[in-house]
């Protein structure tokens, strides 16, 4: 077991460039890193995984533009790069260095519960690229080369973090050493996972067939207000208790959407509008949703219309990224015998 009391308390996470950013994206997501960020209570690092991206093809030019564009996600909702470090994964070798290391400590029997590559893979597992079979390892380099300490992150990717909780433990155990930390996922708060406005069941996402589906954060005021005024809804109203969304999957999905803009417990929602008819909360949530987003999606297009500016926080917050791992990894290289540092 190791020593936690030793290590930096220190917050890591990332987010892919595939597609756009959404709502999804914003309350599952940056807006928990910037209430970190604002807490003062951990050093906080947040990185843009475009490594994560490549491990299925992706064209070189958009994923340029969707780097720069999370990167301007991250900046618009509130991260101060002189508060937080604030980089792109490629620009930091430390990475890839420890994640090769990880693969000869992972074993191989962990990689084939991972859910996540079965979602993806689907039936053409054999046909799907040895990166994204292995990057639950790359993941777990991303999280160890800081000595990162809590990964706030979905539901989704608990089973990742526990994997490189795995790898901690087993690193530390084979070189009888207390080097790496036992990070802690985080999953806390309302809205930490965000579904489809139009079936309630399934995950909001970059890439569902239609735009309504989705709260873009480069949507304008008139586009986030129509869409929510579209949701699809079931004939009942609102129910007396959290309680009674039981079984009412868009319900308390918007239910749930309000609560991560509002900061009100979906209790607290339901007090409000217990009772109340869909044709009274969905202007309510429109409005709300404009008054939170809108200032956000501004500030992305004012971001993204100069790039060179997004690269250099970029790459000030990648100087401060390599100083922070260099010597976490000569360390490690150390401490498995190798020559290379």
């Amino acid at each position: 077991m190791s020593d936690q009391s030793r290590f930096t308390p220190r917050v890591f996470s990332g987010i892919k460039p595939s597609g756009g950013l959404t709502l999804g994206n914003y309350l599952g997501a940056i807006k928990r890193f910037v209430d970190w960020q604002e807490a003062g209570t951990h050093q906080t690092i947040y990185c843009v995984v475009d490594l994560h991206a490549i491990t299925v093809w992706q064209d070189p030019a958009e994923l340029h533009a969707a780097t720069r564009e999370v990167a301007a996600g991250f900046l618009a909702s509130g991260i101060d790069p002189t508060r937080s470090i604030l980089f792109n994964q490629s620009q930091v070798s430390a990475h890839t260095e420890l994640a090769w290391i990880f693969n000869c400590v992972a074993r191989v029997g962990w990689m084939n519960r991972m859910t996540q590559f079965k979602d993806k893979a689907g039936a053409n597992s054999e046909k799907a690229s040895l990166g994204l079979y292995a990057y639950p390892s790359l993941m777990a380099a991303d999280i160890l080369t800081y000595h990162a300490t809590h990964v706030p992150v979905g539901e989704d990717q608990k089973q990742h973090v526990e994997l490189t909780r795995d790898i901690a433990q087993k690193f530390n155990h084979d070189y009888k050493v207390d080097f790496f930390p036992e990070t802690a996922p985080v999953i806390e708060g309302p809205a930490t996972r965000v579904m489809n406005l139009r079936d309630g069941t399934k995950k909001m996402s970059k890439s569902g067939e239609s735009d309504m589906e989705r709260i873009n954060m480069t949507d304008d005021a008139d586009t986030i207000a129509k869409k929510f005024r579209k949701a699809r809804t079931d004939p009942a109203p609102l129910p007396e208790t959290v309680e009674g969304l039981k079984g009412r999957p868009e319900a308390a999905n918007l239910v749930s959407i309000y609560s991560g803009l509002s900061g009100l417990s979906e209790e607290q929602v339901i007090a409000e509008y217990a009772g109340a008819g869909w044709g009274r909360f969905k202007p309510a949530l429109a409005d709300l949703a404009v008054e939170k987003l809108a200032p956000i999606s501004g500030e992305m297009a004012r971001l993204m219309a100069d790039p060179a500016e997004i690269d250099r926080i970029l790459a000030h917050g990648a100087e401060q990224a390599r100083a922070l791992a260099e010597p976490i990894l000569s360390e490690t290289y150390r401490i498995v015998g190798l020559l290379g540092r």
